[in-house]
């Protein structure tokens, strides 16, 4: 059983796809309760509706979560999606955008992980943290965006860390530009037409992600050509 958060679209919404085509148990996760029931048709995808900056909702998540497992399936794969974009340069952001940008993208990264670790250390659970290029290069006119995704990636290596002797396994993933509707909310204009699409970055992601019995691949970059 997979569980994808972020899923009403963009990459979210594409992986889930790719992994039903594969008949895999999907369940996606998001704010949008509409979106996401418009996206789940078929018999192996179910919706649950969070929000990730929330401590109480996050709890009920895997709740709920733990309930399907009892009864069908076990979980074997989290992917982490969720996020949103702010940009431009520093003198010209609002505070008020800024503290948005930090709860979607770290608060919703560090109480996800804290929740799955306190349930699930000891069980086989592959945790893929969806982050950006930006985790890895500092960006002009991305300042607050860059700082967000480095403090993830900062975290989740710490957390590595911490579960060295554990079977759940933490794997970093670092996208490039993707053409999705990502950049219309970030207040960001540019041409995507040369970027990826969230079909052939979930694509790639889903490939990657193969592991074997004594061996994982830990961090993934996905540059657009």
């Amino acid at each position: 059983m997979i569980l994808i958060t972020g899923a009403s679209s963009g990459l979210g919404a594409a992986l889930a796809k790719c992994y039903l085509d594969d008949n895999e148990q999907v369940i996606i996760s998001g704010r949008n309760k509409t979106r996401l029931n418009a996206l789940a048709q078929g018999t192996n995808i179910s919706v649950i509706s969070a929000d990730l900056t929330s401590d109480t909702s996050v709890s009920a998540l895997f709740d709920q979560l733990d309930q399907a497992q009892q009864t069908q399936f076990r979980l074997n794969t989290v992917i982490h999606c969720a996020g949103s974009g702010y940009f431009g340069n520093i003198d010209t952001q609002d505070a008020d955008s800024i503290f948005s940008l930090i709860q979607n993208n770290v608060t919703s990264a560090i109480l996800l992980v804290r929740e799955l670790v306190k349930r699930y250390r000891h069980q086989a659970v592959n945790v893929v943290i969806v982050m950006s290029t930006a985790a890895l290069a500092a960006k002009a006119g991305e300042s607050t965006y860059c700082a967000a995704k480095w403090a993830v990636r900062g975290f989740i290596e710490s957390v590595r860390l911490e579960l060295k002797d554990y079977p759940m396994k933490i794997i970093a993933v670092y996208p490039g530009g993707m053409d999705t509707g990502f950049w219309p909310t970030s207040g960001k204009t540019l041409d995507t037409s040369s970027f990826m699409s969230a079909d052939e970055a979930a694509s790639m992601l889903k490939h990657a992600l193969v592991s074997t019995q004594h061996g994982y691949v830990a961090d993934i970059t996905i540059n657009r050509g």
